[in-house]
């Protein structure tokens, strides 16, 4: 693999270039901005690498990206996405979101981590092996989509219409890198999710605070109901919540303990004295892994600027998403979550509901997965962390636990410092050329 490494280096002007043209390009789904232009920049790319390219359209979706290039006895699935989080608060950003830029050997977008960075190189990195190996030793299919960041909202349909474009023998699954202990990790699941918003109304309009002597507040009705969600201990109190959550195998607690803890490092970083309930170690994993959650994900009333304002809101609202574990299902806790509001008199509570996504999970001793162990054990000279599961969320069991093809993560760029979602979203760029060389080991390993 020296050719393929020196090829690497070689272009790393021209691959950065590249990079940042895709990190220009706006793909914001939650906002519907610029999802056309980036899905072609990726298709066009795509085509350049000599991949052969279908954009699949639905009525009021994102298009989906696929391209096959390569011949072989196995198939390799990779699954990545073209859509960005919005940037939003934009003030806390030090440099435009959608202007990359190079700081302490760290690279700045929107987008840069999750996903765009992990796509590019991956496309690169097959140029890269063309270029110095000759063909591709698998068939490699990119399915590349544009919703990830809203809860995959119409992939599952796409998915069911076309089963035959998922069945492979292995799925590289977008994530990958470093955790807080520097260590590579591979992941072989992701939770599912439930995300809805909450509607309280009012008065007609807002009013004078006077008028909290006679006229609901909705700010407070909503609270109200918030608190009938969860107890102070963490327990989520819909009836029914946790009937159908699977608990873990003692394979998945004998692949705890052998995660090293990052209890010290994960503190640190976060900025916080302690985890909820004091929690650490293999009780601190076991929660974050396999428990299901509900969680608050922003709150609106009334006046929220500088200074005062005595309003009285006519409106109060609550984006809320329950992360899921096998089995749950997200239709059953809308379900139940309606019931529950109506059990304590909030039936005026309109529930919108927005991403919805089964838990999906694969064996960690399928062949990509020990595909992926060898190639990062050739690469970081050191042995992955293999995690049953991610705490996040993801497609997989649509493109993945539905079809029967297992996926790992791996060839990524993420580190604890990316900060994903949030503003001033980085990788480092030794990583990129770091996971760049980790992606063709993987493609000569899970040929073999």
């Amino acid at each position: 693999m020296n050719r393929f490494d020196a090829h690497i280096e070689e272009n790393k002007g021209r691959y950065f270039d590249e990079l940042c043209t895709l990190l220009r390009q706006p793909s914001i789904a939650a906002q519907g901005i610029g999802i056309e232009e980036t899905a072609m920049l990726v298709a066009r790319r795509l085509e350049r690498l000599g991949a052969q390219v279908e954009i699949f359209r639905m009525p009021g979706a994102a298009p989906v990206v696929y391209g096959s290039i390569g011949n072989g006895a196995r198939t390799l699935l990779v699954y990545d996405h073209y859509d960005v989080q919005p940037p939003e608060p934009l003030d806390l950003w030090h440099s435009p979101p959608f202007e990359p830029t190079l700081r302490d050997g760290k690279l700045y977008a929107r987008g840069v981590a999750d996903n765009k960075g992990n796509l590019m190189l991956r496309i690169q990195a097959i140029e890269s092996w063309l270029a110095t190996q000759g063909d591709l030793p698998c068939r490699i299919n990119f399915l590349v989509e544009g919703e990830e960041e809203i809860g995959s909202v119409n992939l599952e349909s796409f998915c069911q219409s076309h089963p035959e474009l998922l069945r492979a023998d292995g799925c590289l699954w977008e994530t990958g890198g470093v955790n807080a202990l520097e260590q590579p990790t591979i992941a072989c699941g992701a939770k599912g999710i439930c995300y809805v918003e909450l509607v309280v109304h009012g008065a007609a309009y807002d009013l004078h605070s006077a008028n909290a002597t006679m006229v609901p507040n909705p700010a407070w009705r909503l609270v109200w109901a918030l608190a009938t969600l969860k107890a102070p201990d963490e327990r989520v109190l819909i009836p029914g919540f946790y009937d159908r959550v699977r608990p873990p195998s003692e394979a998945d607690m004998a692949a705890l303990a052998r995660i090293p803890l990052d209890d010290d490092a994960l503190l640190a970083d976060f900025g916080i004295p302690q985890f909820l309930g004091g929690m650490r170690g293999i009780e601190r994993l076991k929660a974050h892994l396999f428990n299901p959650t509900c969680t608050i994900c922003g709150l609106v009333a009334g006046y929220v600027g500088e200074g005062s304002k005595t309003v009285l809101p006519s409106e109060a609202r609550a984006k809320i998403d329950f992360r899921l574990v096998p089995d749950m299902d997200p239709a059953d806790v809308v379900t139940a979550l309606r019931q529950h509001l109506d059990a304590h008199g909030f039936d005026d509570i309109a529930i919108i509901e927005y991403g919805h996504e089964k838990p999906g999970r694969s064996d960690p001793d399928s062949h990509v997965v020990q595909a992926m162990t060898t190639a990062i054990r050739a690469t970081y000279h050191k042995e992955p962390v293999i995690y049953p599961t991610m705490a996040g969320t993801g497609p997989v069991y649509p493109v993945c636990t539905a079809v029967g093809t297992p996926m790992a993560s791996g060839c990524g760029t993420g580190y604890q410092g990316s900060q994903v979602h949030a503003p001033d979203e980085n990788i480092r760029l030794d990583d990129y050329w770091m996971a760049m060389r980790c992606m063709g080991a993987f493609i000569q390993a899970f040929a073999a």
